[in-house]
């Protein structure tokens, strides 16, 4: 009986260590729209006041600070776009989230392009870099 209740109590304990891992997670789920032809999109961030803006045509992200002040901001993680004239289709981009908070993973999803994106107050930790 004894050696029962040690499995169970063992087992509720890693349990709830998992639990709390993947609370602190960066991977939070980001709702979109079901609408695969929508222009832009907010990507969340672990940060309480930041959001990723991504234009899914193009690939240009900003990011959005907001505040219960007058602290709100916007600016480009990369001002160059990653596709123009007729390749710049809507929901050609996608965000995803990586473990790291402030790094996130834009796929371009027609040709399978990836980059590293980074946000960063500090403009010198900031930008995305093609994997290649």
């Amino acid at each position: 009986m004894l050696r029962f209740f040690f499995i169970i109590v063992s087992s509720l304990i890693a349990f709830s260590a998992n639990a709390q891992n993947y609370n602190n997670s960066n991977t939070r789920l980001t709702i979109s729209s079901p609408d695969n032809n929508v222009n832009f999109r907010l990507f969340q961030t672990n940060n309480a006041w930041t959001f990723l803006k991504l234009d899914t045509r193009n690939g240009v992200i900003c990011h959005v600070q907001y505040s219960t002040d007058s602290n709100q901001m916007q600016y480009p993680l990369n001002n160059e776009p990653l596709a123009e004239g007729e390749d710049a289709v809507p929901g050609r981009f996608f965000l995803y989230p990586t473990e790291n908070s402030f790094n996130f993973l834009l796929l371009d999803q027609i040709d399978g392009r990836v980059w590293q994106v980074q946000w960063n107050q500090d403009e010198s930790k900031r930008g995305i870099w093609q994997i290649k």
